[in-house]
């Protein structure tokens, strides 16, 4: 056979054999086959693993769309507020010993949300509430003055102002008022009780004064043993302003009494 032959005898072969293509196989074999496997069975694993904490930690936390958050801690809880620039706004902190709020203003309000209850900042701390009661044993401690145009105590209780150790001092430019409108006013001193007016009068405006535990000047035994019985007794002034009594008779014995006077 000739070499041209042999050539078109191979190319008419190689027609009318089309499906004899070399066949390569496609897969894993092997150990590549069985890291597959285990790397599969990791895989789900690590989602059951998963998927339990998730459970676990929800019960825990009590999350759920119809319970409150509840956060805790055996230290602190802080909650942070932060703008965009990544810079702290705010912060919250709840300790064991006490619970900080760090911010530039806190406010608090009614449970509307409309009205503001209490509201604190570098310069003041201001409490809009119509009432604010203390009702603690000792009361309210203030460590400077107290600016307010009304102190008053609740319906049927008394109002007391008490310095317990020191002065208690009430001053005003345009005078200060004190009256009882339906009871008595009683002022009472350890010691002495003086009135003072630099520039005015003093002036006692009564259907009746009195001025008990009044001394009673006393000149002689027997009109010691008189005064016993006697009803009606004369006022006198000694020049240092103090007041005694004398007994009255036709004539003035202030005189006769004179020397209590020395005594003051």
């Amino acid at each position: 056979i000739t070499q041209e032959q042999f050539i078109l005898a191979s190319q008419s072969l190689h027609l009318q054999r089309p499906g004899c293509d070399p066949v390569y196989p496609v897969g894993l074999y092997g150990w590549r086959k069985r890291c597959l496997y285990f790397f599969l069975l990791l895989l789900l694993a690590t989602m059951i693993v998963n998927l339990a904490l998730t459970v676990w930690i929800i019960k825990v936390m009590n999350f759920s769309v119809d319970s409150l958050l509840v956060l805790r801690s055996e230290k602190n809880v802080t909650m942070n507020a932060r703008n965009n620039q990544g810079q702290l706004t705010g912060q919250l902190t709840v300790g064991p010993e006490a619970v900080e709020a760090q911010c530039q203003r806190l406010e608090v309000r009614s449970s509307d949300g409309g009205k503001l209850l209490f509201t604190a900042d570098e310069e003041e701390v201001v409490m809009t509430t119509e009432k604010f009661t203390v009702t603690g044993s000792d009361g309210a401690v203030f460590g400077h003055s107290v600016e307010t145009p009304l102190i008053q105590a609740r319906a049927s209780e008394d109002l007391k102002l008490e310095s317990p150790t020191r002065t208690l001092t009430m001053e005003a430019p345009r005078g200060v008022e004190v009256s009882a409108a339906k009871g008595p006013l009683k002022v009472s001193g350890r010691k002495d009780l003086q009135l003072e007016s630099t520039e005015g009068e003093i002036l006692l405006d009564a259907n009746s004064i009195q001025l008990g535990s009044l001394p009673l000047g006393v000149y002689a035994a027997s009109a010691a043993q008189a005064s016993e019985d006697q009803a009606l007794y004369e006022v006198c002034v000694c020049p240092s302003g103090k007041i005694y009594l004398s007994p009255a008779e036709s004539s003035s014995t202030c005189q006769a009494m004179s020397n209590i006077c020395l005594w003051s």
